[in-house]
């Protein structure tokens, strides 16, 4: 028997909700896919890459001193996620323009073009395209 599974959400820690939701509808073009208040100060908050299928980031603010730590350093200082596109050098001089901060130079590599940037927080990301 073969099940059909998928990552729903991917938890991403933030300060503050709507600095995130500006980051990531402005500077990377996501979109906003819900915004919800829970009440006690929390709210649902997911955002994802135009064209995602099936996974969204969950914005969830930290609210634990751990939590407030890891903020930005959610992978320990490694690339916490791919942003794969389909247009390298649009997508890479788009996002130049718009201010992310790209942390080396594009390069090719065996399995596409690549470069590593920033996020508001300093979390790690590659922006891919794969090759065919």
């Amino acid at each position: 028997m073969h099940r059909r599974q998928h990552i729903g959400y991917i938890t991403y820690l933030v300060r503050d909700y709507d600095e995130a939701i500006v980051f990531f509808t402005q500077t990377l073009c996501f979109n906003l896919v819900e915004d919800t208040d829970l009440g006690g100060g929390k709210r649902w908050v997911l955002v994802a890459p135009p064209g995602a299928r099936d996974c969204c980031l969950l914005l969830a603010k930290a609210v634990t001193p751990a939590q407030q730590q890891c903020i930005g350093a959610q992978a320990g200082g490694r690339v916490f996620l791919f942003l794969h596109t389909d247009d390298f050098w649009e997508e890479y001089h788009d996002m130049q323009a718009r201010g992310v901060v790209f942390v080396e130079t594009p390069r090719q590599e065996i399995y596409g073009t690549v470069v590593v940037f920033e996020d508001l927080y300093g979390n790690r990301w590659d922006l891919l395209e794969l090759r065919t």
